[in-house]
């Protein structure tokens, strides 16, 4: 009994220290938030960013629920700092090996955290943000 109580808590220790990881590494950082519409309204989620050539992109996962919201409605808002905007979201697949390679470059070991989380980037989308 003792033992698996030993097991049990072991396990219950690294499922919390696996969750404390993935929000530091993801809340630290870089962080906007992209306000996407559904049926029952607005809805916010905390991403990364990075610019290249003065546009804004987002990285999603292709099975993403923002990801789906957006391509569902392109027309999105995103908070970065102080100032919100609105943009029509556009993908943008020739540049994605870009938007990762500057994801880490920028995120460092959060994005390594996050990637050993929810597994590599191969199928990544890249978003950028056109100003409307």
């Amino acid at each position: 009994m003792r033992y698996l109580l030993y097991v049990l808590a072991t396990v219950a220790g690294l499922v919390v220290l696996v969750l404390v990881a993935q929000i530091v590494a993801s809340e630290t950082g870089e962080v906007v938030v992209l306000t996407t519409r559904t049926a029952d309204g607005p809805k916010d989620t905390r991403l990364w960013v990075v610019d290249i050539d003065g546009t804004q992109y987002l990285r999603a996962g292709p099975d993403s629920g923002w990801y789906r919201r957006l391509v569902a409605e392109p027309d999105v808002q995103l908070t970065r700092g102080a100032r919100t905007e609105r943009y029509r979201a556009e993908t943008r697949p020739p540049v994605a090996a870009e938007v990762n390679r500057l994801m880490r470059s920028k995120y460092g070991w959060r994005d390594v955290i996050i990637e050993l989380l929810v597994g590599k980037r191969d199928t990544a989308v890249a978003v950028a943000l056109v100003p409307v």
